[in-house]
């Protein structure tokens, strides 16, 4: 059994023993705040795709934790506390379901087109950027609208998020989810506004993006265009209203529960311990079940926290530092901090 878990996790193992920074193992005594936790409820995220995850490393753990009454043990005895990039600090951000005002039809006040996939994006290349693709007009007319949106600052942030509801102008619902993008790197608008001298960090929020866009419509679309990266969307709408979008992996996530990860050093649904400080701390035990084109690094995650507008301030306010701790099943644990 653990000579075949080994085999199964050398690809990522690699990546991990490559990088510069060796895995630290500690105890579940360090973590600040364990004990108060709700590990019922991380088990219940957990549940959400641990069935999807490799048998060989996690089918055992899976199979107990759909049979534990004791949570809290269940993460004690079969998995070790593991901090890639000890000496490094976390950031963490937040990230919701945006809610947006759109139509199925293209009419004044709905102008804003949301694209599906288009059959000639490149596989892992880099298309058209941004404003390649919005003043060139190489989506138009082609039956690739799913949507238009009444906003163009809300589709762009919901372009951001990688998924959201459309709540449509004859009162119907459409989620959406992430199906692809251009290949472009991010860049934070917000930051350049920054960079500009237009507004300090402490002012820079979605709603004052907002209102600057309105404010000053032309410099406001290359402001939007200052980030080349594009994303498309699919209709989602098997997923029922009352549960999360479907993040990474394909099934829904949790609010307060799950994170977005950079899967190179954080494998996708691993419970992922977070340590965050700043205004409103959060010691949580987190299940890692998505991505995200900004979430880059050992220590970086971004939590997810709903959907709609008292979710989008709440993720809004997040940028903070702290820790985050990855638990792994014990012999895969003890394997990459070299501790066997």
């Amino acid at each position: 059994m653990i000579r075949q878990l080994f085999l199964v996790a050398a690809l990522w193992i690699g990546g991990m023993t490559g990088t510069n920074a060796q895995p630290v193992l500690i105890g579940f005594e360090d973590l600040e705040g364990w004990a108060r936790d709700d590990h019922a409820a991380a088990v219940s995220t957990f549940l959400e795709t641990c069935a999807d995850l490799d048998t060989a490393v996690w089918g055992p753990v899976c199979a107990i934790a759909r049979q534990t009454d004791d949570p809290r043990a269940f993460f004690e005895t079969l998995f070790l506390p593991v901090v890639f990039g000890p000496d490094e600090t976390a950031l963490f951000t937040g990230y919701f379901e945006p809610e947006i005002r759109a139509s199925l039809t293209r009419k004044p006040a709905f102008e804003t087109p949301l694209y599906r996939m288009p059959p000639e994006l490149p596989k892992g290349g880099r298309w058209q950027t941004r404003a390649e693709i919005e003043d060139g007009g190489v989506l138009a007319d082609r039956g690739l609208e799913i949507a238009w949106a009444a906003d163009p600052v809300e589709a762009f942030f919901m372009q951001i998020q990688g998924s959201g509801r459309l709540i449509l102008d004859d009162g119907g619902v459409i989620r959406l989810g992430y199906a692809g993008k251009n290949g472009h790197e991010y860049r934070s608008i917000g930051q350049e506004l920054i960079r500009r001298g237009v507004y300090q960090a402490h002012q820079v929020s979605a709603q004052v993006i907002s209102r600057w866009v309105a404010r000053y419509p032309a410099e406001g679309k290359k402001l939007l265009q200052y980030n080349p990266s594009y994303v498309f969307f699919r209709v989602v709408n098997e997923v029922p209203a009352e549960r999360g979008p479907l993040g990474a992996m394909n099934r829904s996530v949790t609010p307060g529960r799950s994170i977005a990860v950079d899967p190179l050093y954080t494998p996708l649904g691993a419970p992922v311990w977070i340590e965050k400080d700043g205004r409103d701390p959060m010691r949580r035990l987190m299940i890692a079940q998505d991505t995200g084109s900004a979430i880059k690094g050992r220590q970086r995650a971004d939590i997810f926290f709903g959907t709609g507008d008292d979710a989008g301030q709440q993720a809004g306010r997040i940028r903070d530092p702290g820790r985050m701790v990855t638990l792994l099943p014990i012999e895969l644990a003890l394997r990459i901090t070299g501790s066997e």
